[in-house]
């Protein structure tokens, strides 16, 4: 029978899969941001709020790969899984009775609510197995971050401050409208 530590994966591996999540999350917000944009199709309330959850999952993910792995940055992750998973759900629900519409264009068959819930309970399933195969000397380990992680750091940093900007030239310092039709800022 084979110990945990044979098990384990190494830190600086599972450090490089926390990088992909945030490269992953980071197509996430940019594939939003594209929409918003080319097909002109303005984030509701619960699509902002399940963008939250993105850069939450993104940021926990983050803090892995620069500050070293840790349960408590496992929590962020699971936290924010958890409230956009909650955001997601919620509009799911919303549009899953035959007749009441749905909210933007359908990618690959599903709207983006619909995938944003797929990708919140991957999220927290992923996290899981992470903690599963991580090996416990966390606080021990020395932390190099390499270019290619520092590249994806930055721009996860970068989607982040675009889509904020985005939030704030649509609603202004108000509460969002329901359903949009306008950027409140450029009249």
């Amino acid at each position: 029978m084979r110990s945990h530590s044979e098990v384990a994966l190494s830190n600086f591996t599972i450090r490089n899969i926390n990088a992909l999540g945030v490269l992953a999350l980071s197509v996430v917000l940019a594939i939003g941001f594209w929409l918003q944009f080319t097909l002109h199709e303005l984030p509701c309330p619960l699509c902002l709020l399940q963008r939250v959850g993105f850069v939450l999952v993104m940021y926990g993910f983050m803090l892995n790969v620069v500050r070293g792995l840790a349960f408590a940055h496992y929590g962020v992750i699971l936290l924010g899984a958890l409230f956009g998973a909650g955001a997601a759900t919620r509009q799911v629900l919303l549009h899953i009775v035959p007749g009441t519409g749905s909210y933007g264009s359908p990618i690959m068959g599903l709207h983006f609510y619909t995938w944003s819930l797929i990708i919140f309970t991957a999220s927290i399933l992923s996290v899981a197995l992470l903690m599963v195969l991580s090996r416990q000397n966390y606080l021990n380990e020395k932390i190099v971050v390499s270019k290619p992680q520092k590249f994806i750091c930055w721009v996860a940093i970068m989607i982040t401050a675009l889509n904020a900007a985005a939030v704030f030239i649509e609603c202004g310092p108000y509460v969002c409208p329901e359903n949009p039709a306008s950027y409140l800022l450029l009249g």
